[in-house]
């Protein structure tokens, strides 16, 4: 099976760029995580395994991110939600799981929350969940705070790569959807999947998110070895087995 590749125009002149299968449903649709894109391993490592087992899949860059236009620094937890709503929408039909990465599976939980009738299963790995709050904000020393709330960002050294850009309006839109402080009101089965070597989002945000889930058909599995990024042959492995038993017969 050959994926259909294109860009989508949000209609404000920003075109996000998307890869596409067709094939069996419920469809897969991979979110990125902050700063990533939709040619990473994981989301090619799926590609390959719902093209093998012809399940349909839809990938695709956020605004800022990739191949998608727009600038980094201008996105927000908003934005990238409405980026992901946007193509959930226009390049999808029918029951989906969604598959997020790190930042992506906040994305991911805030799209079931917007779309629960689409949403069939969510799979979250290393999902990062309130990040911008958590991670972000309650990290940084009063002196880096200051300079956030004075130049509006904060330039952040990167373990991979360039450092990245923190805005003032990133850390404040999130702010308007923290999700780990009450009931998660999301029905569907969840899959988690986090390393315990996680050295950017503690492997407990698994447990906290279960604890918090709605829906009593969540498994969470811990790879003891596992780094945040979980992109190793193994690690890949696993991660398409668990998406594609979501919406299988047997549904494991």
């Amino acid at each position: 099976m050959q994926e259909e590749t294109g860009r989508l125009d949000r209609g404000d002149g920003i075109a996000l760029a998307w890869a596409r299968l067709a094939g069996r449903g419920p469809a897969v649709v991979f979110l990125p995580g902050f700063a990533s894109d939709m040619s990473g391993a994981k989301a090619t490592a799926l590609a390959g395994a719902c093209a093998a087992s012809r399940r349909a899949m839809l990938r695709f860059d956020y605004s800022g991110h990739g191949a998608s236009g727009g600038t980094f620094a201008d996105g927000t937890i908003s934005v990238w939600l409405a980026d992901a709503l946007a193509a959930i929408d226009r390049l999808t039909e029918g029951p989906l799981v969604l598959v997020g990465s790190s930042m992506g599976g906040w994305i991911a939980l805030l799209a079931a929350l917007a779309r629960p009738e689409r949403v069939a299963g969510l799979v979250g790995i290393a999902a990062a969940p309130d990040f911008t709050e958590a991670l972000m904000w309650e990290a940084m020393a009063p002196p880096e705070r200051a300079t956030l709330l004075e130049r509006g960002f904060l330039d952040v050294p990167s373990q991979y790569g360039p450092p990245t850009r923190i805005t003032r309006a990133l850390i404040e839109d999130g702010r308007q959807h923290l999700l780990l402080g009450g009931s998660i009101a999301i029905a569907c089965p969840v899959r988690l999947l986090h390393g315990q070597r996680d050295p950017d989002v503690p492997w407990e945000t698994a447990l906290r998110l279960a604890e918090r889930l709605a829906t009593e058909d969540v498994q969470v599995t811990l790879l003891k070895d596992g780094d945040h990024r979980l992109s190793r042959t193994a690690d890949l492995a696993l991660l398409c087995r668990l998406v594609l038993a979501l919406g299988s017969e047997d549904g494991a």
